[in-house]
């Protein structure tokens, strides 16, 4: 029998899609938001049964009979608690200070660095972590995947993280902390997640790559994933999207850009002879544009109307395309507006790099 497998904050399922490619058998999703449940449910055969559910209101054995599995059947728990209240943006220094470090540094002048926060922002989805823990234990389950962004690793968020492994250590649980990197499991993205791994049985190993970084060539291992090669076919009428025209105050600015390049082409530092913008002084995703001989940047769940990555012939990317950057299988459907669907996409685990995580576990709990 295929190992069982429920998702939680499944989002719009690339932990699903993974376990499933991974060889496992998906029993059920749970989702709090009703879009992506839609989407979940849009795309049979990768998530079971789906539930539109607040995961701190159902129980363990709500999971189990979700999954339609007994007490004695085995399982792997999967999913990534919201990450809004661990990302970058969540422990950026607040009213300004650093948007005005930027400038003077930019500017040539002295000014002191201002400090990150030594506390977190009140957030209640910062407790979501042990709640996707409580669920672990109170399903009793043989393994789990947690995935989350690279900042939960801050010293901030960091007391989140170890108040996770100390507990499932406690319970009987060996544990692995590992950043994965989507580029080296063959996605065309250079997406970063850190990935906790858990089993009753043996300590999971992180998985080992199987492609090589952007310009590394490794005896053994794939060249990285281009997003010229993720692309290719969809640069075709069939898939245009009205949102994806480019328009306002920098559209003619954008077009200039090189691939692979920001705002910063227009800058005197780049030697252009009527520089618009100095450098340092904008966020480097700012007109920011694909090199399609390279692997994406990572892809954003909130885009402002001047956040790249653009694609090379200076428009916004294509729900299609972005779902192929993010490796989802072909014809994956997604509900919702354009926002709501790069929502979605922007917060997605990689399906490829949560193959290769879920098959640590597997081989750990077998």
């Amino acid at each position: 029998m295929n190992l069982p497998v429920i998702d939680l904050f499944a989002g719009a399922g690339g932990l699903s899609i993974g376990a499933t490619q991974a060889g496992c058998d998906v029993k059920a999703s749970v989702e709090l938001d009703a879009t992506a449940c839609e989407t979940l449910k849009r795309n049979n055969g990768f998530h079971g049964n789906v539930s539109n559910e607040d995961v701190s209101k159902i129980s363990g054995q709500n999971l189990r009979t979700l999954a339609g599995l007994s007490s004695t059947d085995p399982l792997v728990v999967v999913g990534g608690a919201p990450c809004q209240p661990f990302s970058k943006a969540a422990y950026w220094v607040e009213n300004g200070e650093e948007a005005r470090y930027r400038r003077a540094r930019a500017q040539g002048q002295t000014i002191d660095k201002p400090g990150t926060k030594s506390e977190a922002r009140p957030d209640e989805r910062r407790n979501l972590v042990l709640e996707f823990w409580r669920l672990i234990n109170e399903s009793n389950a043989d393994g789990f995947v947690f995935e989350n962004v690279p900042s939960i690793r801050h010293p901030k968020n960091r007391p989140v993280l170890e108040a996770f492994i100390a507990e499932a250590e406690r319970a009987g649980y060996f544990v692995s902390e590992t950043l994965g990197k989507a580029v080296e499991h063959g996605v065309a993205q250079k997406r970063e997640r850190v990935f906790l791994l858990g089993s009753k049985k043996k300590k999971p190993q992180a998985p080992a790559p199987t492609h090589a970084l952007p310009g590394k060539n490794v005896p053994g291992l794939l060249p990285a994933f281009t997003t010229g090669e993720a692309l290719d076919g969809l640069d075709d009428e069939r898939y245009f999207e009205p949102e994806e025209i480019v328009a306002g105050k920098w559209a003619d600015h954008l077009k200039t850009v090189p691939p692979g390049w920001n705002y910063k082409a227009h800058t005197a530092w780049a030697g252009h002879p009527n520089p618009t913008f100095v450098t340092e002084t904008r966020f480097w995703n700012f007109l920011l544009k694909l090199d399609p001989n390279k692997p994406s940047w990572t892809l954003a769940a909130s885009p402002g109307p001047w956040t790249g990555p653009f694609h090379w012939d200076s428009r916004r990317l294509r729900t299609v395309e972005m779902a192929a950057i993010q490796g989802f299988p072909s014809g994956y459907q997604f509900s919702g507006s354009r926002r709501e669907r790069v929502r979605q996409l922007g917060n997605a685990v990689p399906p490829p790099l949560a193959k290769s995580m879920v098959s640590s576990v597997m081989e750990a709990v077998a």
